[in-house]
């Protein structure tokens, strides 16, 4: 029996999802913990340190090419492989880089030199493009292992482990990143465990990203390729197709509206933290901790309820986890105003509920579509 009718089985479906644990313990590193020590303790201005930590989503489109071209050939021996051990060696290389630079940058923030910034600059490209080459790879990946009616469950508990990720991220670089106040420079950290940190991170995501995919997909080997009478597409032909539906053209939007600002709280809630309420780093890091776990909760509390009946649609949870989204940011926008730290907490704990119903509200929805 080949590779493809055998499928993916819970086991290695558990092994792949290992990948976007370490997925998501990226994300805290730098969309939280990098964006808000370079804010709020570095004192650099939000906007150039913003624009780098979204170069990610302005890279995305390379993902599209990168997906297309692992449709039409091997590199190397490999289809999806190739691009997506690329894509994270250049965010593990990315991630020394960084490390190094801002371990330095806090050593003397009056007296960054044209090299150090060059480095974090060069860094975050880097890790953009990494991301950008390697993310839509390894879905792919999924869909070829996986049979039809597996797909569902596969992409479920990969999305889980990525929630996951940002919980366990979120604890253990506050662990690695105690807080420690320095008369020299005013920081709350020690720029030593800040490089050690980035350092151990590095080692971390290498591993979980190597052991994960290794072994799943086999070196020039065709039971993965698509089926020999499938016409090819162009991506103007697939772009049309999908504008010419009009269910599909709202789901768009729709999908695009709502990530944006589901996700506008990762480059600006633990700068808004640390500058409003000065909370120390080794605090804020804990922030991911706090709606991840309340995400994986709500997931699968989310999904408990669609099987108890048909009441409880994809499109019913989604519009329940916008409506939370919505009096979190409320929730939050009164607090800064008011200076109420004692809602920090709440709206964390409502923001991971929101975005648990929103997950699989909108992933099922993307599944049926």
């Amino acid at each position: 029996m080949s590779e493809k009718e055998k499928g993916l089985s819970v086991l290695s479906n558990l092994k792949i999802a290992l990948f976007h644990l370490g997925s998501g313990m990226v994300d805290v590193l730098t969309l939280g913990m990098w964006n808000r020590i370079m804010i709020s303790d570095l004192g650099i201005a939000a906007t150039p340190v913003s624009l780098l930590v979204s170069l990610r989503y302005f890279l995305a489109p390379l993902g599209i090419w990168a997906g297309r071209v692992s449709d039409k050939r091997d590199i190397l021996g490999f289809r999806r492989l190739f691009w997506v051990w690329l894509g994270r060696l250049l965010m593990v290389l990315s991630t020394f880089g960084l490390g190094y630079a801002t371990s330095e940058f806090a050593r003397n923030p009056a007296d960054a030199s044209v090299m150090i910034w060059s480095i974090i600059v060069a860094s975050m490209v880097l890790f953009s493009f990494g991301n950008a080459i390697s993310g839509s790879t390894f879905l792919a990946l999924i869909y070829d292992r996986a049979t039809e009616k597996q797909r569902g469950r596969a992409v479920g508990i990969v999305w889980t482990f990525l929630l996951l990720g940002f919980t366990i991220g979120g604890i253990l670089f506050s662990i690695l990143l105690p807080k420690q106040e320095t008369v020299d420079t005013g920081l709350t950290f020690l720029p030593s465990d800040l490089l050690r940190l980035f350092l151990i991170a590095g080692g971390i995501f290498f591993s979980l990203w190597f052991f994960s995919l290794l072994g799943e997909e086999k070196r020039h080997s065709d039971n993965l390729r698509r089926d020999a009478g499938e016409s090819p597409t162009s991506l103007r032909g697939d772009l049309a197709l999908v504008w010419r539906s009009l269910p599909m053209r709202f789901f768009l939007f729709y999908l695009t509206l709502s990530m944006f600002f589901a996700f506008s709280q990762d480059p600006v809630l633990e700068p808004f933290a640390g500058d409003v309420f000065g909370m120390a780093a080794s605090v804020t890091n804990r922030f991911a901790a706090y709606w991840g776990s309340m995400s994986i909760f709500a997931s699968l509390f989310a999904l408990w309820l669609l099987r108890k009946g048909e009441r409880f649609t994809h499109q019913r949870l989604s519009q329940t986890g916008i409506v939370i989204l919505i009096v979190t940011f409320v929730l939050f926008t009164v607090g800064a105003v008011l200076q109420i730290e004692a809602s920090i907490i709440p709206g964390l704990l409502l923001l991971g509920l929101g975005l648990g119903f929103w997950n699989i509200g909108t992933l099922g929805l993307m599944m049926d579509m």
